[in-house]
């Protein structure tokens, strides 16, 4: 299987990684320091013009493009076998790409032990995410399950706690015990959490704001929550 990918850092990374390439698609005229190294690594580069560029990509492409290998994801059981300490994040129906791309780009900065996310009412490894991650998902352990709630079980077995962000909560971040091994839980952009992933999870932790706006954007949340986790673990 392979897949189309746009943007200067996903084409970078996707050649630093050794992904498998196909051909490269490059907007004539464009000077660019990866035409350099595709070259230098042999594949096969078309010039297009920026009709044919803007009809094959989205407009975000910045000239340059390429059929590379599909991204594989990976088996929990895979990535449990991994060494201590860990911290997972797992989305619960999350439908944004762009959302799924950012959080991908921080978990590769905060270099989280995985991502999880269920294969069915999901959104999936697209190029628009490929793109917002700025090549981070080149880095990253994707987890696709079945079932969330099946899987909150399996890494409770583990020793790792699952704990939720949610809103309708009194326990702030403080209550997270960062040296613990973690899996935290973000729901999707306008419903949250599921019910019963709720009540599956260890408990939940709300972040303390002070302004009239009470929510955030889930890129945003995970971001906040791992930095503090992060800096509180030794």
């Amino acid at each position: 299987m392979a897949i189309l990918i746009h943007g200067k850092n996903p084409i970078k990374e996707a050649l630093n990684a050794s992904r498998k390439f196909y051909e490269a698609y490059v907007l004539e005229g464009q000077k660019n320091p990866i035409i350099d190294e595709l070259n230098a690594q042999n594949i096969k580069i078309k010039t297009l013009t920026k009709q044919k560029m803007n009809a094959m990509f989205p407009t975000s492409h910045q000239g340059i493009g390429a059929l590379v290998e599909d991204y594989k994801t990976r088996s929990l059981n895979e990535v449990l076998t991994k060494d201590s300490p860990k911290l997972f994040i797992m989305l619960d129906s999350l439908e944004d790409p762009h959302n799924l791309g950012a959080i991908i780009r921080t978990a590769e900065a905060f270099k989280i032990s995985g991502v999880i996310i269920p294969k069915n009412r999901s959104a999936q490894i697209t190029p628009t995410v490929i793109k917002v991650s700025a090549g981070a998902i080149e880095y990253v352990d994707i987890i696709t399950v079945t079932n969330l709630n099946q899987t909150i079980q399996t890494l409770k077995t583990h020793n790792i706690w699952v704990v939720g962000t949610d809103l309708d909560t009194d326990q702030t971040l403080e209550a997270i015990h960062p040296e613990t091994d973690l899996c935290l839980v973000f729901g999707s952009e306008g419903k949250g959490m599921s019910r019963l992933i709720k009540e599956n999870c260890d408990f939940l932790v709300k972040i303390p704001m002070q302004g009239k706006i009470n929510s955030l954007n889930v890129s945003v949340s995970c971001g906040i929550v791992l930095h503090d986790i992060l800096k509180r673990r030794r």
